[in-house]
């Protein structure tokens, strides 16, 4: 026994000489000698089972204790995409020569703009837009291009110059709000108590985006436009043409995701309720009085159930209010952070690829130009907020639904998409042009999603024969149509 507490404490204070190299050793009070040098003689043999470059937590004066600062950092290092997010910038420093901004109800709005003659890109007072149109002999109307989710100004770049040669006027480019290079502000609206009339108006929201289409419709200095919308952008012309149907000369949906409503032939419909209500009309004289009893109960029966409905309805609404809040708080919330940060590092490179028929094709230039937007400070955050207000804009509950509505538009519109789109498939687009009368649909083969960017050759081909069969007049008529 006097051997092994001998033992024991040696160990004991050979540990704590390696412990405290500085301080001096101090014998073991006799109280806790036996059970600190059992600890002592435990700490010490696992001491010895560890690799010779291996050390306990980094104390101060520890030599590898600098190692272990750099190896924390270097994991608290975190990429999304690829793209690293620890030095994030604002989105002016990551804009490109050719790049614009103003300001629309205080949002910097990122956008480019290209006419034929590359010296005219940047002059709006030398000549007018429909001068331009009317000296070169095409139509003169400009275009305003607007992106799909998670695109930005980017994915109009190869066909920018040529639209412009096309139509022989300005074409212009827009980043919305989350997207591309344009300013993500801080929306607090959601918080406010207030009534909605009260309320700021949401940068985030689909209200915004089309009044930001038509601002650049006036900044064109035009008095008409052609909207060419590209997936959701699609959504946004539709919804500024009814805001303002008089500044849209045309629409031009490519891979529109809009959901098209199936094609409910009204005409058969109609004969048929005629052909009912005149054999009502004729058995109605020769039912009897128990017959005519028997159909004022099922008219009862029938206002029950209506009334039931509307209950059953009205209580719907309250929960799906009641969702759509709580589900929106979550999204605001850190924990929608790190949601968002999760799916567009796992999944947003491999829906670019997907979008394209050919993923083979889609280059590292492709991939740079579609992340550059995640170096933008507060990226993530004005994507929840994008998400959050599809769920909570009033616009949706005081209007009918756009697929209900598609019937309603008078202008020209033409349909682009591809046979082999895997995100909005090429079904959809059909039910979309016989949804809108008088709409044409171009398909393009062996082709995606993103035909301005996989076909541009024939993109542009269609749209010119779009153009040429919509607008066959002469540059002069075109031109006293398009100036303000």
């Amino acid at each position: 026994m006097a051997a092994t507490a001998a033992l024991t404490h040696r160990l004991a204070w050979s540990w704590s000489d390696f412990n405290s190299p500085s301080c001096s050793a101090r014998p073991i009070d006799s109280r806790f000698a036996h059970m600190h040098s059992l600890k002592g003689a435990n700490a010490a043999f696992k001491a010895s089972l560890r690799p010779p470059n291996a050390s306990s937590s980094p104390l101060a004066g520890d030599p590898f204790s600098g190692q272990v600062i750099e190896e924390v950092k270097r994991r608290r290092r975190r990429t999304v995409a690829g793209v690293d997010q620890d030095e994030l910038l604002d989105p002016k420093l990551l804009a490109d020569p050719d790049s614009y901004f103003c300001e629309f109800e205080g949002v910097h709005i990122h956008h480019k703009v290209y006419h034929a003659e590359p010296q005219e890109c940047s002059s709006f007072d030398d000549l007018g837009t429909s001068r331009l149109g009317e000296r070169s002999g095409k139509i003169g109307i400009p275009m305003v291009l607007l992106h799909g989710f998670g695109a930005s100004v980017f994915s109009w770049s190869r066909v920018m110059k040529p639209l412009a040669e096309l139509i022989g006027s300005k074409v212009l480019s827009f980043d919305r709000p989350a997207f591309g290079l344009t300013s993500r502000v801080d929306y607090s609206g959601h918080s406010s108590s207030a009534n909605n009339d009260a309320k700021p108006l949401n940068p985030y929201s689909m209200a915004f985006s089309v009044l930001a289409t038509l601002h650049f419709i006036k900044f064109l200095e035009a008095k008409q436009a052609i909207l060419v919308g590209h997936s959701a952008g699609a959504y946004v012309a539709v919804n500024a043409y009814f805001k303002d149907p008089e500044s849209v000369a045309a629409l031009i949906l490519v891979a529109p995701a809009i959901l098209a409503p199936r094609v409910v032939h009204k005409t058969v419909n109609e004969n048929d309720s005629r052909n009912e209500q005149s054999s009502n009309g004729n058995s109605d004289s020769s039912v009897n009085s128990i017959m005519k009893i028997l159909m004022v109960f099922l008219k009862f029966v029938e206002y029950i159930k209506q009334s039931v409905r509307l209950i059953l309805e009205a209580i719907a609404s309250v929960l799906t209010s009641l969702y759509k809040k709580a589900l929106s708080a979550i999204l605001r919330s850190a924990i929608g952070v790190i949601m968002i940060r999760i799916l567009i590092d796992r999944f947003g490179i491999a829906v670019v690829k997907t979008g394209w028929y050919d993923p083979k094709q889609v280059s590292d230039h492709i991939i740079e130009g579609y992340t550059k937007p995640l170096k933008t400070k507060n990226w993530d955050r004005a994507l929840l907020e994008f998400t959050a207000s599809l769920l909570t804009d009033p616009g949706s509950e005081m209007e009918l639904p756009l697929g209900k509505r598609l019937c309603q538009i008078s202008c020209p519109v033409l349909i682009i998409t591809g046979d082999t789109d895997r995100i909005v498939p090429a079904w959809n687009a059909k039910r979309l042009q016989q949804a809108i009368p008088g709409s044409y649909l171009e398909l393009i083969k062996n082709c995606g999603h993103l035909p301005q960017e996989e076909r541009v050759e024939e993109f542009i081909a269609v749209i010119d024969r779009f153009l040429k069969r919509t607008f066959g007049g002469s540059a002069e008529q075109l031109s006293e149509q398009a100036v303000a």
